[in-house]
């Protein structure tokens, strides 16, 4: 009889881990913007660079960065690197330059890419779409019944993501602006910046990228 209570209590405490565990597996916190200058670019307070490794791999969610390969800005003016020099494992690179026009950079970089985008962000704030197939593609690679999570170089291209996805329809609570990978210290870095012989070299070739051919698309 000992022995059965033993074996119940013992079956009890396992099955309350395994639940707990999957709890917090699957438990998100609510997107809350973090406070100082990192809250001004829309980082989020409780999932960032330091602790996004806890939430990687999940299948409602999708990873975005937001950086070029080479952006026209110059981002070392401010401590960064222009070149996308690395990622965070298991998050695909779609541009924010070619999404929608950039505004409001610092002054240090000067400008980025200024050619043609999916959208067009008026003085009014207002979003327009350039193409008949600017909302479906936004909606494939940002979709809706999934947590996004963003990502860039220090967060400034991140948070205008979520603030259009955001003032499109996008659900708030649902996307979070993880911040910058400058920053990023964790295991999950992939390096794309190199030497070899004396010779520093991008493997371009580890990013999964997203490029668009705007004129396979059809204008507005």
């Amino acid at each position: 009889m000992k022995n059965k209570i033993i074996i119940a209590i013992f079956s009890v405490v396992i099955i309350s881990t395994l639940i707990f565990v999957e709890y917090k597996i699957k438990y998100l916190p609510k997107p809350t913007v973090t406070g100082g200058q990192r809250g001004q670019l829309g980082i989020d307070k409780n999932i960032n660079e330091k602790n996004i490794d806890k939430y990687l791999n999940r299948e409602d969610s999708v990873y975005r960065d937001m950086r070029m390969l080479k952006d026209e800005a110059n981002y070392e003016k401010i401590g960064g690197d222009s070149y996308l020099s690395g990622f965070v494992s298991g998050f695909e690179v779609i541009p924010l330059p070619y999404i929608v026009n950039v505004t409001g950079l610092p002054k240090e970089v000067g400008n980025t890419y200024s050619g043609k985008t999916l959208y067009t962000k008026k003085e009014n704030g207002k979003y327009v779409a350039n193409y008949k197939e600017s909302q479906e593609i936004l909606e494939y690679y940002f979709p809706k019944d999934k947590y996004i999570f963003l990502m860039c170089g220090g967060g400034g291209y991140a948070g205008m993501m979520k603030n259009m996805l955001v003032d499109l329809g996008w659900d708030e609570d649902m996307i979070y602006n993880v911040g910058g990978y400058w920053f990023y210290k964790g295991k999950n870095n992939e390096v794309i910046k190199t030497v070899r012989s004396n010779e520093t070299v991008y493997d371009f070739w580890k990013v999964t990228y997203h490029d668009f051919n705007f004129d396979l698309l059809h204008e507005v």
